[in-house]
């Protein structure tokens, strides 16, 4: 191992480590660019599914105005807040659809609702309720770019230690 960790790419999140925190992660960051170039993100919920990446918003978010102007996209998933540690995190780039079909939008919502309030089916009913409008369409990212990282194999036999647990 180097003396440093300048090249931190050989210490990449095991597909084992990807699988177990987009399966326990609920929460990323999306982001897309605006007129001038500039990049944005915004913290949403998300479902990992059909191999994409499934969120939402109404038509009238400037994400949804970038995507239709610039049909690709980023999402930044960490394990923080879960109980698999802080130590993981994972960013894809791809190609963005906008969805707005009905079909799509019952089994997105349903899914979506199941992920975020697992704790009550009443609740999960209340929540599509509650997304189900008019302006409202399903963003897909579908990746083709992974870069993914995982500090505790970077710190693994280190004198540096283990990263610091969830607390």
């Amino acid at each position: 191992m180097a003396g440093n960790y300048d090249d931190v790419s050989v210490f990449a999140l095991s597909n084992e480590r990807e699988e177990t925190l987009l399966n326990k992660q609920t929460e990323c960051c999306l982001m897309w660019t605006t007129d001038s170039g500039d990049p944005v993100g915004v913290y949403m919920n998300f479902v990992w599914a059909k191999g994409s990446f499934w969120l939402t918003a109404t038509t009238q978010r400037a994400r949804m105005k970038a995507y239709k102007k610039r049909p690709r996209g980023a999402i930044a998933i960490t394990s923080r807040g879960t109980d698999i540690g802080i130590s993981q995190a994972v960013t894809y780039k791809g190609d963005i659809v906008l969805h707005d079909s009905d079909d799509v939008k019952k089994w997105f919502y349903a899914a979506l609702a199941a992920r975020v309030r697992p704790e009550s089916v009443d609740r999960q009913r209340a929540f599509v309720e509650h997304l189900d409008t008019p302006t409202r369409q399903v963003i897909e990212l579908k990746p083709d770019v992974r870069i993914g990282f995982d500090s505790d194999a970077m710190f693994k036999g280190s004198a540096v230690g283990p990263s610091r647990t969830q607390v």
